[in-house]
């Protein structure tokens, strides 16, 4: 399955909920268009990367199914994961006027959302370039939103840590101090990692200093999460983690702007939650061509 492949599923939920709650009981300034034909465009107003366009055909399908104003058409004019620039358009739609205008908010809430986490995505991606450290993902996410946000963070480029708690373990302070220290948490947790039905499930664990990452891998980590580590310690816990066979995944605070650095440590991944909660949206609108 292609990385790019959109979680249809997640989209037509997210759809139906939106949908649902700008129309509650109809679009009365819609109808007051009346019955004629139109044609528009979804234009990028700023240069970003696109992330939600496959939604948008499902928003019109959803309108006229709740409104029953007519089909709309969605003629793509670039794809999920493109590059695009200020003043391009990147779908053409034709279909009744009332169709277009109550979906229209809609389209471009979707849209703008998740192409700005793509675009934010996109920046790290470029950041790292050369480094061979790869930007994942959060947990960090809009309640409902998910799997939508994860897509996009895809789209720019990205990978994804685990989608829920299900996924795989990853051992924090708080399992750590609840299990009484970082030997007894990383074995408590590869012994459930073997044992999980769908299992062996993969195990991470986070460390706050080279202490702990020494008890990390003497018990058997493969994959370690450096948490708000100077950068001269981040060094020194990829010598000795990859010395041990484990990978190392720095965390806590990167921004824009201060991934290389912490890339040319020598870690395998960076951890940027703002990349789904603190994503500025990318600025499109939509362009009226004719409804007369």
């Amino acid at each position: 399955m292609s990385l790019l492949a959109p979680p249809w599923d997640a989209l037509a939920e997210a759809v139906a909920r939106a949908v649902a709650e700008d129309l509650p009981a109809g679009d009365p300034t819609g109808a007051a268009v009346g019955r004629r034909e139109a044609a528009a465009r979804v234009v990028a107003r700023r240069a970003g990367t696109v992330a939600g366009l496959v939604a948008a055909q499902l928003v019109f399908d959803e309108v006229d199914m709740r409104l029953g104003t007519g089909p709309a058409k969605v003629l793509p004019a670039c794809a999920d994961g493109d590059r695009v620039e200020p003043g391009q358009a990147l779908a053409h739609l034709s279909g009744p006027a009332r169709t277009l205008l109550a979906a229209e908010r809609t389209v471009l809430n979707l849209l703008t959302h998740l192409s700005g986490i793509a675009t934010a995505t996109a920046a790290v991606v470029a950041e790292l370039e050369g480094t061979g450290t790869v930007v994942r993902d959060t947990r960090k996410t809009v309640p409902g939103l998910r799997q939508l946000q994860k897509y996009a963070v895809r789209c720019g480029g990205g990978q994804n840590h685990r989608m829920n708690l299900s996924d795989a373990l990853l051992v924090k302070d708080n399992h750590v101090a609840a299990l009484g220290g970082v030997a007894a948490a990383v074995m408590a947790a590869r012994e459930v990692a073997a044992a999980w039905p769908g299992g062996p499930l993969p195990v991470e664990v986070e460390v706050d200093d080279l202490e702990e990452l020494d008890e990390a891998l003497a018990a058997g980590a493969s994959l370690v999460l450096v948490d708000n580590m100077a950068l001269e310690a981040t060094a020194e816990a990829v010598r000795r983690a990859h010395r041990a066979g484990a990978l190392v995944e720095a965390s806590g605070g990167i921004r824009p702007g201060q991934v290389r650095q912490v890339a040319l440590t020598g870690v395998d991944f960076v951890a940027i939650g703002a990349l789904t909660h603190s994503a500025p949206a990318l600025d499109m609108g939509l362009d009226w061509d004719h409804g007369a």
